[in-house]
């Protein structure tokens, strides 16, 4: 199967698949970044309690890292990776730190969802099964960052914290910001209960009513809801002044390609990850 659409092109190499938007890829040049696919590529690093993985399965792990960077010409090691906690923290990575492997959730990064640098040669790196992952790229001031936005990050509004600290860190303009979501749950398979549903309705009382009625649709009579978190990140980012034609969607559900996309409400326990790239060049 082909993902490609109109924002993302699918490219397939030597048995590695990923997706590239063709936004960013309008500056090449300045910066690279990717979206991992297939099901038996798994970017995990360490359990959700933190606990080390199985050798095994580490150096299988680690081994996914090395072929997919092989193949795109770079080298693993650069990669900061925050320990993702579905929280609003995001910080800012000043200093590369190149090892024997990556810096992979280390106590610098620990209970963080976004990171941002203008150093290059650094690869910052999110990733998810169903959650939402955003690619920010600011090309007047050579600023990128990498968010991760689950629900519970979406009612904490970490996009917009995410631009806010670039504003306030590198002095970006929100208008020349580019932001690209990638593959994640759509509304067409996230559903959910009464309580997680009143959350939204609390947190988003400043949007329009017509707005929540497209992103919160009530499944009758089931006593559940189909909650469209792209939607409502594409919206609070223009609020906070991104310019609608830079929020460019993948607009591809994990749920509907779980052949290709790690999904978390496929798999149940022991799903796999995804990986979104993104680095500034030499």
């Amino acid at each position: 199967m082909d993902l490609s659409n109109e924002n993302v092109i699918h490219v397939k190499k030597n048995g590695i698949e990923y997706l590239q938007f063709r936004r960013l890829l309008e500056y090449k040049d300045k910066i690279k970044h990717a979206y991992t696919l297939g099901i038996n590529n798994d970017f995990r690093t360490l359990t959700p309690d933190k606990k080390e993985l199985p050798k095994e399965r580490y150096e299988k792990n680690i081994n996914t890292y090395k072929k997919f960077f092989e193949e795109v010409n770079d080298d693993y090691t650069k990669i900061i990776k925050p320990a993702q906690d579905h929280t609003d923290e995001i910080k800012v990575v000043k200093n590369k730190r190149y090892k024997d492997r990556p810096e992979f959730e280390t106590s610098d990064y620990s209970k963080t969802d976004g990171l941002i640098t203008n150093k290059k040669d650094i690869i910052l790196e999110t990733t998810n099964a169903d959650c939402i992952l955003l690619l920010f790229y600011d090309p007047v001031k050579e600023v990128i960052a990498n968010t991760h936005s689950g629900w519970k990050g979406t009612i904490q509004r970490i996009s917009v914290k995410t631009v806010e600290k670039m504003k306030n860190e590198f002095g970006c303009n929100p208008e020349d910001i580019i932001c690209c979501i990638c593959p994640s749950i759509r509304k067409c398979h996230f559903e959910v209960d009464r309580d997680v549903k009143e959350m939204f309705e609390n947190e988003y009382k400043d949007l329009k009513n017509d707005q929540l009625c497209d992103i919160i649709q009530e499944k009758i009579p089931n006593e559940k809801w189909n909650i469209d978190t792209v939607l409502i990140n594409k919206i609070i980012l223009q609020k906070v002044g991104l310019k609608e034609e830079n929020i460019v969607d993948s607009g591809i559900c994990s749920v509907c390609h779980s052949d290709l996309i790690h999904s978390f409400r496929v798999e149940k326990q022991g799903y796999g990850l995804c990986a979104a790239f993104i680095m500034i060049e030499k």
